[in-house]
């Protein structure tokens, strides 16, 4: 960290401190998240998060799992008046070394995977896949990055437990509906809203190499189901189901990055590509993209969830095609 940010750290530390001393941010009230305060200071994520973390320090804030970091209630009287204990009179001194891990009585007693769990989904859910870290959900929870190893082995299986547990939640109807096609409509909307909730959830799901999720596994057999029986060879339906997948997959991996930018730059989509219509305007005032230019003059509502719609009824369409086989009716003009 530079000077710049070392000056802007402690700022960001000094500001936070004022305002709840003043009672602008009241116990229990969310303190920005380093997310917000990269946006709002102009600092990296690193000077944002050691600056959270210098206020956990002073027990003027306090992580919350599942709803991020928020005032702390302040100390009673009694705790705050209570002078330190005196060392008893045959107390031997030693010589001062490195700070001893809190026994396991204390906060460390209560930590479990399924908490472990809960504090990385809430930090990548807020903030991004890239603000998770092994020390961040420690920082978050209140106890020695270490204790966390005695639970997940690594980032990565504790990545691997935050999608089963997200995907656990999914819940398929004990009917599927009759057809094919809306037991496939289900299906990817289920798939899309897990995507929404959790932005982070699609860029972390390989395609190429999947990983194993027992909560996954529910989709795939309800897919699979809703295809069996209507004629199609098995290398057929399986890369229908991969293609419906990919496809949800391949929309939603846009949510994560388009709350990035929304973060770094302050602006909505809207805002942003208000931003950049006069250089499109004059990319496309010679008249050499006619219907382009008519189509930018008109105005053009980009939404993601209709674009989800949008494709996946035309992805159906196609799926039609091989199930029930090409339209018989009058030919297009």
């Amino acid at each position: 960290m530079d000077r710049t940010d070392g000056s802007r750290y402690r700022r960001i530390v000094d500001d936070l401190r004022a305002r709840i001393e003043q009672g602008e941010l009241a116990p229990g009230d969310r303190v920005p998240s380093t997310r917000e305060i990269t946006r709002q200071w102009g600092v990296a994520m690193a000077t944002a998060t050691k600056a959270l973390t210098e206020l956990r320090r002073t027990g003027l804030v306090r992580a919350v799992p599942g709803v991020g970091t928020v005032v702390a209630a302040p100390e009673t009287p009694a705790a705050a008046a209570a002078p330190p204990a005196s060392p008893p009179p045959t107390a031997v001194k030693v010589a001062a070394g490195p700070a001893a891990a809190e026994p396991r009585g204390g906060r460390d007693a209560a930590l479990t995977a399924e908490r472990i769990v809960a504090a990385a989904t809430a930090v990548a859910d807020t903030e991004g896949l890239a603000a998770l870290s092994m020390r961040r959900v420690a920082a978050e929870l209140g106890v020695a990055t270490m204790s966390l190893y005695r639970h997940v082995t690594d980032k990565d299986d504790l990545l691997l437990r935050m999608m089963d547990a997200v995907l656990a939640r999914w819940t398929f109807p004990d009917e599927r509906p009759d057809g094919w096609r809306e037991p496939l409509v289900l299906a990817a909307r289920m798939l899309w809203e897990a995507f929404r909730r959790h932005p982070w959830l699609a860029p972390a799901l390989s395609m190429t190499r999947p990983q194993v999720l027992g909560s996954a596994l529910p989709f795939t057999e309800w897919v699979l189901g809703a295809l069996d029986g209507r004629g199609l060879d098995p290398w057929t339906a399986f890369t229908t189901h991969l293609t419906l997948f990919n496809y949800v997959r391949g929309i939603a991996v846009n949510v994560e990055a388009e709350s990035t930018a929304m973060a770094d730059s302050g602006l909505d989509a809207d805002e942003w590509m208000a931003t950049q219509e006069p250089a499109l305007l004059a990319l496309t005032a010679g008249g050499r993209f006619p219907l382009l230019e008519q189509h930018i003059a008109g105005g053009y509502d980009f939404d993601l969830d209709r674009l989800f719609e949008f494709g996946l009824h035309r992805l159906l369409d196609g799926i039609a095609v091989l199930i029930d086989g090409p339209h018989t009716g009058p030919a297009a003009a």
